[in-house]
């Protein structure tokens, strides 16, 4: 969370704010890539470890089988991606600074957050993100120098995750003594038949997470993309919280749903309450010294940015409420109704992004981010209040 505080401020005042934003359509077209990587793994495979933290060889049979898929994968994206790169004029101009952000798909590749989420191992998770961000932040300050380095930018990213995930990566392997020559082709086979669809659905929130900074370079300029990145630079902050906050307590809620439903609910509400209550002041702060805030990070249209920023704090404020409704959703394994939502909703989102985009600029994605969530959370709490009841 803290990262972006110290590296952005740099990169904006030594590349400048449009060469950040070819950076950050770079770095959000490698975070969309990452759904097809994890194949699901981040939700379906944190279930199954949490379910089955106890028995030895079904776990050995979960982490080799969703490597072996995701490793498939990962030769296909890189092949496809490298091709695409090099062949379209929109990739072309920047051909390298698009190729060296592939090395993210190789480190989340090797990323065993997944399973260390299952076990609720966080002193690992701990280390594994310090480090990554260790790397991250050296490789900024002592090699971005000059305004043409910025290609380099999200190649440290991705060297970062790749150093720290295979030490980690290794260390589950020799601790849990996981054996790759038990894996069968039969169960890599029925891993992608089942996951796919959720699979398919985490496409669809990739989109909403990381297509707007590309429509909007597409459709306006890398300037505005720039904008967009620094405002949601500031509110990832607790964008991120938000995530990391969800995949804590994900696992915990799946086994107490799972075991004694009264418990998990009520564990649950304590949970997300306690955290709304901390997003709100956050975001009630950011509000109030949001043009002191966006002078931190050296950019030359501070009102410009100031007043987005204004906006843009309701976004973390509505995920607060909408992610743990996604979190109860899957937990009860509402798998079905998941996918069909936010596919729908997804799809919808990037439509209004271009609609709104020429009439109110960057304010328009925000307007379409804030509004798709808010319909998301009405379809969640329908959905919960007829099935409970049903129950």
């Amino acid at each position: 969370m803290v990262t972006p505080l110290l590296v952005v401020p740099y990169i904006v005042s030594v590349c400048g704010e449009e060469n950040f934003g070819k950076t950050a359509v770079g770095m959000a077209i490698a975070f969309f890539l990452i759904v097809f990587i994890d194949f699901g793994s981040d939700i379906i495979g944190v279930r199954e470890v949490a379910v089955n933290r106890d028995n030895p060889e079904v776990l050995n049979k979960i982490f080799t089988t969703t490597y072996v898929v995701k490793g498939i994968i990962l030769l296909l994206v890189l092949t496809v991606a490298s091709i695409i790169f090099h062949s379209f004029p929109y990739f072309k101009s920047e051909k390298i600074m698009f190729t060296l952000g592939l090395s993210v798909l190789i480190g989340q590749f090797l990323n065993p957050t997944w399973f260390l989420q299952g076990i609720e191992n966080v002193k690992w998770i701990t280390l594994l993100n310090i480090v990554s961000k260790c790397i991250y932040l050296v490789g900024i300050f002592f090699t971005i120098k000059k305004e043409s380095d910025y290609i380099y930018i999200n190649l440290w990213w991705g060297l970062g995750m790749i150093v720290s995930n295979f030490l980690v990566f290794i260390w589950i392997i020799k601790k849990h003594q996981f054996s790759f020559l038990l894996v069968n082709k039969d169960e890599v086979f029925k891993h992608i038949r089942n996951d796919f669809s959720m699979f398919s659905s985490q496409i669809f929130v990739s989109l909403q997470l990381y297509a707007p900074v590309v429509l909007i370079s597409y459709f306006g300029n890398n300037l505005m993309a720039g904008q967009y990145r620094i405002v949601e630079q500031i509110i990832v902050i607790f964008k991120t919280y938000i995530f990391l906050f969800f995949n804590y307590v994900f696992p915990r809620v799946c086994y107490l749903i799972e075991t004694d439903f009264k418990r998990g609910l009520k564990n649950w509400i304590i949970y997300n309450g306690v955290n709304f209550v901390f997003v709100t002041m956050g975001m009630l702060f950011f509000h109030i010294y949001s043009y002191e805030i966006v002078s931190y990070f050296n950019p030359t249209n501070r009102y410009v940015l100031s007043n987005l920023l204004e906006v843009a704090v309701f976004i973390p404020l509505i995920l607060a409420v909408s992610i743990p409704l996604k979190q109860l959703i899957l937990a009860l394994n509402y798998k079905r109704f998941y996918v069909r939502l936010t596919s729908i909703m997804v799809i919808l989102n990037l439509f209004a992004i271009v609609f709104l985009l020429p009439k109110f600029k960057v304010y328009g994605v925000f307007y379409s981010l804030i509004a798709t969530d808010l319909i998301v959370i009405i379809f969640y709490l329908y959905q919960l209040k007829k099935n409970l009841k049903l129950s």
